[in-house]
């Protein structure tokens, strides 16, 4: 679709706002009409609408392949 972010499971970005934990930075685990993603600080999981969350992403900090290859 056009206008919509890549998103795929693996990638990890930083968002503009952080967690009630602390942390900015997140590890997507489904894409698509809902994105579910994981605190990297303290692995909580989240389901959150895609329109939303895009406009919550600061920058892309690493692909899926980045993540495979660590």
């Amino acid at each position: 679709m056009p206008g919509h972010l890549r998103i795929e499971p693996g990638m990890r970005v930083r968002l503009k706002k952080p967690h009630p934990c602390g942390g900015h930075d997140w590890e997507i685990l489904r894409g698509g009409i809902d994105i579910k993603a994981r605190c990297l600080t303290c692995s909580r999981i989240v389901s959150v609408n895609r329109h939303k969350f895009e406009r919550r992403i600061r920058e892309f900090i690493s692909d899926p392949e980045d993540a495979a290859n660590s």
